[in-house]
């Protein structure tokens, strides 16, 4: 089968040929329908996150936002069959530890990152296979299709977990997004159909425009203001209730805080370069006085997909419109190096995996 394999840190990725997967007792086979490129990929791709343990190793398979059908089972897999369409988050838990147990999955103590790691190949090739999959998989209702799905995976269900859940966002709130990636564009659209008032922040008008189509009441362009945590301050009438870092840089962090009012929460989605390697300096007296909260966010627990899919049944959320292109696996390289300089727009997609 092919796949878009990682051979050099930071040098295009090599679409080759390679041993289609067979499943363990535990592990099901998914042929993959569709599968988005994030920036965790490009992060990933370049050798960053060795801080944190998770640094992709050469010969890896990325890909962790697919969508796709079950083509081979596992002798010990109960509750799947071959030609059920799944989706699979890209926190892969084991089902048994005190967080797999209680519902959160994204905080296994034994979490294995699709894509990332060579023990679980990642979804950029024509299929992968899924550890513990009577656990992971997520089976997929008729109205959802593959390519809106890979929309849904990672930055969209992040950036739901980050609102509803870590900042428990309510109708009314001011809501600022840092960074109008995939994640920010994700979370304008959700702020927006949860009642919130969005507020895009970003260093380009292209990205703004598009907050605006998703939700955006006011955006705020980095480049034409000298302090945009201000401009964000005096827009939400003296500072946004939430505020979220959907980048991972210092001075989007930095700015995410010192736009918040008193008692506002600062949620924390993008993770950092290998320019902070996981440390950046924060406002702790200020956040301290004014009893900032400070939240990390990370995937989102597989049992808040059902929300999800009611949310989509119900046309409150639209995953399909963060999309922003649909490509082929030949031209995922090229698309994942273009986010050196943050040129995608939306959430690309993988569609066609054969020649």
């Amino acid at each position: 089968m092919r796949a878009a394999v990682l051979e050099e840190h930071g040098e295009l990725l090599e679409v080759q040929d390679v041993d289609y997967p067979e499943p363990e007792p535990d592990q099901v086979i998914v042929e993959t329908e569709a599968c988005g490129v994030c920036r965790s990929d490009w992060h990933a791709w370049r050798g960053d996150w060795g801080w944190v343990g998770v640094q992709a190793p050469k010969g890896q398979i990325l890909g962790h936002e697919p969508a796709g059908i079950v083509s081979a089972v596992g002798e010990d897999v109960e509750t799947l069959s071959e030609g059920d369409r799944v989706t699979v988050p890209f926190h892969l838990g084991d089902g048994t530890c005190p967080h797999c147990r209680e519902g959160r999955a994204n905080n296994c103590e034994t979490v294995i990152p699709l894509g990332f790691t060579s023990i679980a190949p990642g979804a950029f090739a024509e299929a992968f296979p899924v550890r513990e999959a009577d656990y992971n998989c997520v089976k997929l209702p008729d109205e959802v299709d593959f390519t809106e799905m890979a929309g849904l995976g990672c930055r969209f269900m992040t950036a739901y977990h980050a609102l509803a859940d870590r900042a428990d966002l309510r109708p009314g709130d001011w809501v600022a997004v840092h960074g109008c990636g995939g994640v920010g564009l994700s979370a304008i659209h959700i702020a927006s159909a949860l009642g919130a008032h969005p507020i895009a922040v970003d260093v380009r008008e292209d990205k703004l425009d598009r907050a605006r189509e998703l939700g955006a009441v006011e955006t705020v362009n980095v480049t034409e203001v000298e302090n945009p945590a201000n401009e964000v301050k005096a827009l939400a009438g003296g500072g946004a209730d939430v505020s979220i870092d959907a980048l991972g840089i210092a001075e989007t962090c930095q700015n995410s805080i010192d736009s918040l009012a008193t008692r506002g929460t600062h949620v924390q989605v993008g993770l950092t370069t290998g320019e902070e390697a996981g440390h950046i300096d924060l406002p702790v007296d200020r956040m301290t006085m004014q009893e900032i909260d400070f939240h990390g966010s990370f995937g989102m627990p597989l049992v808040r997909y059902e929300e999800l899919f009611d949310l989509i049944a119900q046309g409150t959320l639209e995953p399909g419109k963060i999309v922003g292109e649909t490509l082929s696996l030949d031209e995922l390289p090229e698309t994942l190096a273009s986010m050196d300089d943050y040129e995608t727009i939306g959430i690309p997609v993988v569609t066609e995996f054969e020649e």
